[in-house]
């Protein structure tokens, strides 16, 4: 064989080896590749910001982030049109079980939730009693829970809102709402939009979007806070979970590991005002 001919057979049969371990590399690469996520709209707060700051170490990687509801992230997950779908409440909840049997569960942190109402209610803090006869309809005029004569404007989450789930079983004690305006989507900026330009109304919100625009309420003289999650002493709080159809493999597995890491639950978790599971002193 020419000196020549062997040295391009060679340098083919190099190239091709070059170009079968980048395919490999990137179809076996745990950081490259692309998912979606859907789910809760409390959580997403932290999954967006986490996503954005796994994207900006992992430039191969495409992470797409939406809201919509925990029963809408638990239904597109089980069905695959999501990688991970992102809930307030447990699968058991909102699926069937033949269902939910078919899906992982990882808790990635707590999230608080408070009622919050318009920064023109003069009423800082409510008994439970109150609350529910105010969700309940049985209270409809602020001045019966120490305010002005003004009228309660109730602001309803869809049916299958995580948040909605959450804050009827541990703030309502499992009455359900009376119908008041019915929000289309379970978008918590909606939520905290309309009650922030409704006068007079009320709803509840997860404590990544409590700010000045609204104001939350004290239950039983207890602040909505972080710290009071973690103790016990404010009850109104759901774990956050991410699930996937079955084992997480490549990047869903990589992004729900960086949502465990100590770089999102020590910096971005409390940041963004959410608890990780290691600060709680009390489980469900």
């Amino acid at each position: 064989m020419k000196k020549s001919t062997w040295f391009k057979k060679t340098s083919l049969i190099v190239l091709m080896v070059s170009i079968l371990s980048i395919m490999l590399s990137a179809c076996g690469s745990s950081n490259g590749g692309v998912i979606s996520i859907s789910g809760s709209s409390a959580l997403l707060p932290l999954a967006d910001n986490a996503a954005k700051e796994y994207m900006a170490k992992n430039s191969g990687s495409k992470i797409t982030v939406n809201a919509g509801g925990s029963g809408q992230g638990l239904t597109q997950v089980y069905q695959g049109a999501v990688n991970i779908g992102n809930s307030d409440v447990y699968a058991e909840e909102k699926l069937k079980p033949e269902e939910a049997k078919e899906l992982n569960d990882h808790i990635v942190c707590v999230v608080g939730i408070a009622a919050v109402v318009n920064p023109n209610v003069k009423v800082d803090n409510i008994t439970s009693q109150q609350l529910i006869d105010i969700f309940t309809g049985k209270i409809t005029n602020w001045k019966d829970v120490g305010g002005e004569d003004k009228k309660i404007v109730l602001i309803n989450r869809p049916s299958n809102s995580g948040t909605r789930a959450t804050f009827k079983k541990y703030a309502l004690n499992g009455a359900e709402e009376a119908e008041g305006t019915a929000l289309k989507e379970d978008q918590s900026g909606t939520v905290k939009q309309t009650v922030s330009q409704t006068d007079g109304s009320i709803s509840y919100l997860a404590f990544s979007y409590l700010d000045d625009k609204t104001k939350a309420l004290k239950l039983n003289g207890v602040e909505p806070t972080s710290e009071n999650v973690a103790s016990g002493s404010y009850p109104v709080w759901a774990y956050e979970h991410m699930y996937t159809k079955g084992e997480p493999t490549g990047l869903a597995k990589s992004f729900i590991d960086y949502m465990l890491s100590d770089d999102v639950q020590t910096n971005i978790v409390p940041k963004l005002k959410f608890i990780p599971i290691k600060d709680m002193k009390v489980k469900r």
